[in-house]
This record gives C-alpha cells, structure tokens and sequence, in this order.
C-alpha cells in the first residue's frame, strides 16, 4: 500500500487520479485550500486524510502544516493543482502574474521541499502535472505558460538533485483536456465549449499512473499527451 499527496483532487485530472488510487488501496492526503473544502473532499473520497493549505499562498503552507499530521513516508507527490487566466501581456497586472505563479510555481516548490524528508525516506517520486503550455507559450496565455515554463524548470532541477536519493521526478504535459478549467478557458475565449473534442481525463490520469508504477530502475522523466483519434 502506498501513500500519495494530490493537489487538485476536487475536480478534472485530479479527482481522477485519486479515485484510482483509493480504489486499489492506496493511502491518500488530500491537499484542499480550507476546512470546507476538505470535509468535501472527505465526503467525496471515503476513507482519505486531508491537508489544508492554500496553494494561493504558498508563504502560509509550511505554518499550516505544522498545526497538522503529515504522513512519516510519502510514494508519490502528485502537483495536479493549477489556476488560468488568460489575458494579453499588455494588460496582465502584477496582481495576476502573482497569483498565477504562486499556485502554478511556488506552492508546488513549496510543497515539495516541506515533503522532501518523506519522500527521501521512501525513495518516491514527485508528478508535475505540467500542460503544454509549459513547452510553449501563446498568445494571451503568458501569465500561465510563464509559470508552467517555470514549472518545468522546478522538475527538470528537483530530478538532477534528488537522483542520489532516489527520488524520481516526471512532467506530464497534457494537450487540452476535458475539465472544468477547459470549460472556463472556453468562455474566456468566447467560444462553445465541445469536451469531446479534447484528451478525457482518464486518458491523462493513465498516464500519470503509468509514471508511478513504472519498476525501480527505470524513471520516465516527460511524457506528452495530445489530442487523438
């Protein structure tokens, strides 16, 4: 039985990911911005811990942690967790650019180096959930490609320096796939929003499985998903 930490587990890709997991046995901590929010997903996964802590502020995480139970050892650190607003350079404001990267980017770094001891202890691995938008940037997506660039950057830096203890490190880069963020990038865009027509959450919740069980000495370092037939 393994234990795994999950940003994002209310909704999309992560919410998928955890059900996975509960249903083969797995331990699993819920990362949830406040107390309502856990006891949702308390509710909604049965048998699952919780952690509360704002992503958004990822100052307070490690003060918010120590008024709580961490688990000893943790399998994995899943960063599924991730915000969007699109808009063009030109009209970005700091306030946008500091929230964007204090959940896409400093809260993940954040979170990972509070967890580190456990997943030293464990020899585990760390899943970035990263998007395509983390190899390359649009126009009108510069606050969230910045931050998934960065994102990368964070993963590509935590594997060279944690290879010696044995603690692997993949980037998922998903194409655009059918959330409840897809929905609101949709309306951001002005246009219908068709979820058949992008990756279905299974699909990407697949791969992020397929990284983690994957035999020791062999580590997948960046997998893409797109859109396919």
């Amino acid at each position: 039985m393994a234990t795994h930490v999950i940003t994002g587990a209310g909704s999309g890709i992560g919410a998928e990911v955890a059900q996975r997991l509960l249903e083969r046995g797995d331990t699993l901590y819920l990362v949830a911005r406040d107390a309502g929010r856990a006891a949702q997903l308390a509710e909604r996964f049965p048998g699952a811990h919780t952690l509360v802590g704002d992503l958004g502020e990822p100052a307070r995480l490690s003060w918010a942690f120590e008024h709580q139970t961490l688990p000893d050892e943790v399998d994995s650190l899943l960063h599924i967790a991730g915000v969007v607003e699109l808009g063009t350079i030109g009209d970005l404001t700091p306030k946008l650019w500091n929230a964007t990267l204090a959940a896409n980017l400093v809260a993940p770094a954040e979170l990972t180096r509070l967890l580190l001891p456990q997943l030293r202890r464990s020899r585990g691995h760390v899943v970035f959930v990263n998007s395509g938008a983390g190899l390359r940037a649009n126009p009108e997506w510069g606050a969230y490609a910045a931050s998934k660039h960065g994102l990368k950057a964070l993963a590509d830096a935590l594997r060279g320096e944690e290879a010696d203890n044995g603690v692997r490190v993949t980037s998922v880069y998903p194409g655009r796939t059918a959330t409840p963020m897809q929905e609101k990038v949709h309306r951001q865009e002005g246009k219908e929003y068709e979820p058949g027509k992008w990756i279905p959450v299974e699909a990407v919740a697949t791969t992020v499985l397929t990284a983690l069980d994957l035999p020791r000495g062999a580590e997948v370092t960046d997998l893409t998903v797109r859109p396919g037939g």
